[in-house]
């Protein structure tokens, strides 16, 4: 059973940074996608930072230049690097697999993930 674990979520000042880890359990597909993504109160989960096993890689325009994403696969573990944190990146971060590999371009559709975390907060304070 597939089963995604987030850490390293916390509060922060703006301009600080924190990395997100994700640890992935029973997952043995060659082919992937991994992605994280992020939900604020009342509004719609969204995209943050997506990667498949092809080495392809997608950014939300709020965090390119900012976040990065990355995965140790040696370590089954999906990293988001958060720097230059602002007020609006605060939310509630959930990493997602997905047990195929799809186009850059369809890396931030949530619909495309079978797999989700419980998630982890991130607050960034002024």
């Amino acid at each position: 059973q597939v089963h995604l674990e987030e850490s390293g979520g916390g509060s922060v000042q703006a301009g600080g940074s924190l990395r997100l880890s994700c640890v992935i359990s029973g997952y043995s597909y060659s082919d992937y996608c991994m992605g994280w993504f992020r939900q604020a109160p009342g509004t719609e989960r969204e995209g943050v930072a997506g990667i498949n096993s092809a080495g392809d890689i997608a950014y939300a325009d709020s965090v390119k230049g900012r976040f990065t994403i990355s995965i140790d696969n040696a370590k089954n573990t999906l990293y988001l690097q958060m720097n230059s944190l602002k007020p609006e990146d605060t939310a509630q971060y959930y990493c997602a697999a997905h047990p195929g590999t799809v186009p850059a371009y369809l890396l931030l559709h949530r619909e495309r993930y079978n797999y989700w975390g419980q998630g982890t907060q991130v607050a960034v304070s002024s």
